[in-house]
This record gives C-alpha cells, structure tokens and sequence, in this order.
C-alpha cells in the first residue's frame, strides 16, 4: 500500500484554496498533516477524507437500476407513489450516494413504470417503498 504525501502547496492547489489557509486548518486541527522539517506534509487520503470526497482505491462504487412496471394504475395511487419515492429520493441518502427516480405514466393504459438508479441498499429501500405503496 502506497501512501501519497502532499506539499501544502499541491493540498491548497487541489482544494481551490489558497495555502495560508490550508496551513490555518492545519494549525486549528481541521486537516490532518505531519511536520517534517519545517514543513507540513498531508496525506492525499487525509486531504480527501477532509474534502469528503473518495480516492480511487476507497472501494467499488456500484450502482443497480430498477424499472418496476405497475398495471392498473389509478389517480391516487400514482399521485402516492410519486409523492413518496420522489420525497425518499430528495432527503438524505442512507449511503450517501445519489438516488435517481424516473416516473413514467401512460393515462390510456392505466400502467406505471418507475425506473430507480441508486446505490444497493438505497434501491432495495426504495422497493421497499414501492411494495408498501401497492399494498394500500
């Protein structure tokens, strides 16, 4: 396992900020770095934990894509369903990736399609939703 080490410089230039500041997070505790020398050192993983962003080597970002087709559809089902997926989708994500919600009416066929593009354990939650929906 290799561990980058960044100049203030390079952590400054990477976060958009200029390097006093970097140097003011790191003083205050906020960015983790090492002293060496006279100089401080940030460990690229330290700099993306504080960036709240992921390194490549964080692990696999998957994603799963659910389309779930409703026949006989009325009015006041599709209005719940689109008010509680797209509300599930717009609050905060329980893995904290995005959620994609599609909902696709066809008012001559009665039929519904909901097309779900989110993490795993977000789309097996947002089934979830769509099973208790129906069962009302």
């Amino acid at each position: 396992m290799t561990t980058e080490f960044l100049t203030v410089e390079t952590a400054a230039h990477l976060l958009q900020l200029h390097p006093k500041t970097v140097l003011r997070f790191i003083r205050e505790g906020r960015l983790r770095a090492t002293k060496v020398g006279k100089q401080y050192r940030v460990m690229r993983s330290d700099l993306n934990t504080f960036a709240g962003s992921k390194s490549p080597n964080d692990g696999r970002d998957a994603k799963a894509t659910s389309i779930v087709d409703i026949a006989d559809v009325d009015p006041a089902l599709l209005q719940r369903l689109s008010a509680v997926l797209l509300g599930a989708s717009k609050g905060k994500e329980p893995s904290g990736a995005p959620i994609s919600v599609d909902i696709a009416h066809d008012p001559e066929r009665r039929s519904v399609k909901v097309i779900l593009v989110a993490s795993p354990a977000d789309a097996a939650m947002l089934l979830k939703l769509v099973s208790a929906c129906l069962e009302t």
